[in-house]
């Protein structure tokens, strides 16, 4: 799960995807970069932390041009830190300059294919340079002249179609020329387009999610359809093509339960709309299982799960309180690398308002149970502000499988569901009792109304890895590369660069 956008302008635009970040900024808090492009000239900043820390006011005034890519990261394939932050870039041909959200489940066959047979050189971890590499590759084989074309590109990206497996929603910047956009046949991850229109004209914008748009003054136009690719030249004409064959729209169904902020619209579906339909299908589920609860009050673990707690308290009719206060000053637990750091930041993150939970029969609601420490001590949060008892509910399934699509899942053996019963996990977070949502509830909330999405990619509830390409092979490799243990020896050498 990364964060991306791209602005072709009429004016400087440094300063509308420093903003875009920021709205994004929840995608992705390990590092963060923007690239512009300014009479020919490339001019880029990228760097680890969050987009406040990576970027000054002198490094904004800096990044002249009005076209420009932008990127924030959170690290699943490679190693945390700054020489993995995006955008990366290419000086062969044209100058490329590229960031992406997903995950390449093939990468380590391109890398081979690149340094055997194209004769390129990956210097990072990182899939991005993997996918980065492969466009250029594939654009140099067109014998590309001065003039560079719409249909240069797409035909680019259809040969990146057929080498590439797996999830990615690029963003790229060529050099002079103008910013491109594509996303993978199963449209896993998201990636939207919006225009705003000016005195001098028509400005085009590309982001993973629709807040960054409407945040930019840019309306949303449509989702980038799975497998199209989207140029937009330095004239600001936008061009579209379809590059895959056989495209299917299976978007990540965990971008609605937790990745995508509630205020975006992904695939034409309302985020918000799809958290109150998880609240009302999860409180059917809650009395289905225990028609005679004794709850007092639904709690919402903040913030994502807020909308689903509200429709649960309604539709058991009972009440809805604000039980804990969030220290807006701690990062997303769920996306932080490492369990230790995670496991040390919920009660940095949390404080429990006593007088809400005292003898009361609690009943916490959280958008998902993932590795399940957090949720364990949130538990024991509620008893030592005095609950009688304290029950959970989960918007979403047992998380049981490892996500291969760019959600930091990697290790089964992280997952508390991998492999348990509800009723172990019960004991296992200390509850009273426990609640899952299940996943035909979930696709229901989701889908609504027939909505025309062919199917979900559910990997991590399910164990169908929709790519078609991933066995338990895989997965063993997987787990050995991202695993914490995995990542905490990579990241003793973060800070060094390998030439």
């Amino acid at each position: 799960m990364c964060g991306i956008i791209g602005i072709v302008g009429h004016d400087s635009v440094s300063t509308r995807l420093y903003d875009g970040l920021t709205l994004l900024q929840h995608r992705g808090q390990d590092a963060a970069g923007i690239a512009t492009c300014h009479d020919g000239r490339l001019i880029m900043r990228k760097g680890a932390g969050l987009v406040r820390d990576v970027f000054k006011a002198t490094d904004i005034q800096r990044l002249e041009g009005r076209m420009g890519i932008a990127h924030v990261r959170y690290p699943t394939a490679g190693t945390s830190g700054h020489a993995e932050a995006q955008p990366f870039y290419v000086n062969s041909p044209y100058g490329i300059v590229m960031g992406h959200n997903g995950n390449l489940t093939n990468a380590d066959v391109l890398q081979r294919e690149l340094f055997e047979s194209d004769l390129r050189h990956i210097n990072t971890r990182s899939d991005s340079e993997v996918l980065l590499n492969v466009f250029a590759h594939e654009l140099q084989d067109l014998k590309p002249s001065t003039h560079l074309t719409a249909d240069m590109i797409f035909a680019t990206v259809a040969a990146v179609h057929r080498r590439c497996r797996g999830a990615y929603a690029v963003i790229g910047m060529i050099v002079g020329r103008g910013v491109f956009t594509f996303r993978d046949p199963l449209g896993i991850r998201p990636a939207v387009i919006g225009q705003r229109v000016t005195d001098a004209g028509t400005e085009y914008a590309v982001a993973s999610e629709s807040v960054a748009l409407a945040g930019l003054g840019f309306s949303l136009l449509r989702d980038v359809a799975p497998g199209e690719a989207v140029f937009i030249d330095m004239e600001g004409k936008l061009h579209t093509e379809q590059c895959a064959q056989n495209p299917t729209l299976s978007p990540c169904i965990f971008e609605y339960v937790y990745l995508a902020r509630p205020d975006s619209i992904i695939d034409n579906i309302s985020v918000y709309k799809s958290r109150l339909r998880m609240g009302e299908t999860l409180a059917r589920r809650i009395l289905k299982e225990r028609p005679d609860h004794d709850i007092d009050v639904v709690i919402p673990i903040p913030d994502t799960s807020r909308t689903s707690a509200l429709e649960v308290a309604f539709n058991l009719g009972v009440k809805y309180r604000e039980g804990f206060i969030k220290n807006r000053y701690i990062g997303r637990t769920f996306i932080m690398p490492g369990q230790q750091l995670r496991r040390k930041s919920v009660r940095q993150k949390l404080s429990p308002i006593d007088l809400e939970f005292n003898g009361k029969n609690v009943m916490l609601v959280d958008d998902s149970i993932v590795r399940g420490t957090t949720s364990g001590q949130i538990v024991q949060m509620a008893r030592d502000a005095g609950a009688k008892k304290v029950y959970m509910a989960s918007a979403a399934p047992p998380v049981r499988y490892p996500n291969v699509y760019g959600i930091d899942m990697p290790a089964a053996d992280e997952l508390i569901a991998h492999e348990k019963s509800a009723e172990e996990i019960e004991k296992l977070i200390g509850a009273d009792w426990l609640v899952y949502q299940s996943i035909e509830d979930l696709i229901e909330a989701v889908r609504y109304d027939k909505h025309p999405i062919d199917q979900f990619e559910t990997s991590c509830f399910t164990g169908d890895y929709i790519t078609g390409d991933v066995d338990k092979d895989y997965l063993v490799a997987l787990e050995q590369l991202r695993s914490d243990y995995a990542k905490r020896l990579q990241n003793t050498a973060d800070d060094l660069i390998v030439l």
